[in-house]
Parts: C-alpha cells; structure tokens; sequence
C-alpha cells in the first residue's frame, strides 16, 4: 500500500512523521509491525533486535538523532535479512550505505556516518518512542516508502 493512499483513506487514524529520514536500503517500500530500540550511541540492543526472528517487523530504533556515530552497519543489516525483519527505520545514523543499499530490507535513517557506535548495552527494547513529531508504539503499524512514513494503531487495508 503507498503511503500517500493511506494518508487519503484514513486521515483521522495515521501519524505521519516528518520528513527527515532518507532512504537507504534496496527495498523502498516496506510495512509491517514495529518493534522499538531507544539508545544512545550504542548499538548493542539494535544487534540483539536483529538477531531474532522478525517475522515481518519493523525496527525503529530512537538514537537521539545523534549524528556522531553509525547504529547500523552492512553486517547487522544482513542479520536482520536472515532473520526475516522487513525494514530498520533509525532516528539517527548509519554505515556502509553502498552495502545496505544491495540488501533486501527497507532502511531509512537521518545520514551516514563511518564511525561505528559503542558497545555498553545502553538502551530500552520495546518501548513507546517518540520523535520526528509522531509515537512509535510496539506493535501498532508502519508503513514506508518514497513518500514517506505512516504509522498505524493496527493493520490498514484498502
């Protein structure tokens, strides 16, 4: 479903983030449940995320906007293929963008940056996020593409 119908369809029901996240990843369009990291300049809740079974979910990690450091690289955006995630959606940065942008999973994020991030177990899994003006709650719905996001209390159809 394109987001721009969504938004048509269901006014009073969507969030729409702002526009601030690029795409990064080989598949634009992608949706499914979220599922939440909130962290800061450490991506070691981001890689356990990704290690389990997605089951077409969608991560949105909260890294503060933090424009210092990557909290996703190739090498975690393969896991989270292997494990069947739909999309990495990153209030904040990530590497190896050429690489990501090959693999089959959606990925948008605020920019690049080489530097890879800490390793202190800092964070918060599956819990309400808010930012870029909009909740992203653990289970309801997202919906990405080259519009732009949408999230959802719950599945749309059309």
């Amino acid at each position: 479903m394109n987001t721009t119908d969504l938004c048509d369809a269901y006014p009073e029901l969507v969030q729409i983030p702002e526009s601030i996240f690029g795409d990064f990843g080989g598949v634009v369009k992608f949706s499914g449940p979220i599922a939440t990291v909130k962290t800061f300049e450490d991506n070691t809740l981001v890689r356990a995320a990704l290690e389990t079974p997605g089951r077409g979910r969608v991560l949105v990690v909260d890294g503060g906007g933090s424009m210092r450091c990557a909290l996703l690289g190739d090498n975690l955006a393969k896991l989270g293929v292997e494990n069947g995630w739909r999309g990495v959606v990153i209030n904040g940065c990530l590497r190896d963008a050429e690489a990501i942008g090959e693999l089959p999973i959606g990925v948008k994020a605020l920019a690049v940056h080489p530097r890879k991030s800490l390793k202190n177990n800092y964070g918060w899994s599956e819990v309400p996020l808010a930012f870029a003006g909009v909740t992203f709650t653990p289970g309801h719905y997202l919906y990405a593409d080259m519009d732009g996001i949408v999230v959802a209390p719950a599945a749309l159809t059309l």
